[in-house]
Formats: structure tokens, C-alpha cells, sequence
């Protein structure tokens, strides 16, 4: 098996809601969009990231409890510059997000900060002191 992601699904309260901050707020396009069922193509499109009702999804991947808390899970979103990271953050307020760490000199040297989606997903914003492959812009 090699080492890929095809697509990170969250399980969302509300799927309109969720798509709403991610298309509208975030500004990403929709890959598939079936009502219980809506997908973002990320990066150059090689994997997606998925919202679907949190108890289909539970249920889906047999899962009693649905929320359970912190999943101790949180996705990165690499920029290319620390005033970058400011920029995505407020991005992400002004949608809705919730700032949980604002954009700070990180103590390896770069910049971050996080925000969590309307259904608590937490995401890092990061910048580090030298170009990373991953960086998304």
C-alpha cells in the first residue's frame, strides 16, 4: 500500500452549514455535492475532503459514540509567509471559525495559530522559516 490519503471526511452536525463555511466562507470549490454527501478536491485534486452527517459517519464506521470529544486529530494548513497565517485565520473567523490560537511566532521558528470549524474540527495554520513541499499557498 503506498502512502496516500484519498479523502478525510468530517462528520458534521449540518451538512448545509458545513458546506456553506467551507465553499462560501472558505471559498473552495465543490467536487460532489449529494445532499448527505459533499466532497472539496484538495491540493491538485489527488484527495478530498469529505463532510457527511457525524452519526451516518459513526454508524458507518461502527462507531457507538459520535462525540466523544477531541479526536486528538487536527489538519494543517501550510502557507508560504507568518503574515499569511494572520490572513487565513481571519479568513476562517470571518466564516464562522472560532480562533483557538491566534497567529504567533512558533517556538521551532515559523508562525502559527489554529481555528476550529463550525462542527469543532480543529485546523493548524503554519508557516515555516523555509519553503515546505506541502505548503498549500
Amino acid at each position: 500500500m503506498k502512502a496516500h490519503v484519498s479523502v478525510i471526511t468530517l462528520g458534521v452536525e449540518d451538512v448545509a452549514r458545513a458546506k456553506q463555511f467551507y465553499a462560501e466562507g472558505l471559498g473552495w470549490p465543490i467536487d460532489q455535492d449529494f445532499g448527505q454527501w459533499v466532497c472539496f478536491p484538495l491540493g491538485d485534486g489527488s484527495m478530498g475532503l469529505g463532510l457527511y452527517p457525524i452519526d451516518s459517519l459513526a454508524g458507518d464506521a461502527g462507531v457507538a459514540d459520535a462525540r466523544a470529544g477531541f479526536g486528538g486529530v487536527t489538519l494543517s494548513y501550510l502557507v508560504g509567509s507568518e503574515d499569511r497565517v494572520a490572513e487565513v485565520l481571519a479568513e476562517a473567523e470571518k466564516a464562522g471559525g472560532t480562533i483557538l490560537k491566534p497567529a504567533q511566532k512558533a517556538q521551532w521558528g515559523g508562525a502559527d495559530g489554529y481555528f476550529s470549524d463550525l462542527d469543532g474540527y480543529v485546523w493548524k495554520v503554519a508557516a515555516g522559516t523555509t519553503p515546505s513541499r506541502y505548503a498549500a499557498e
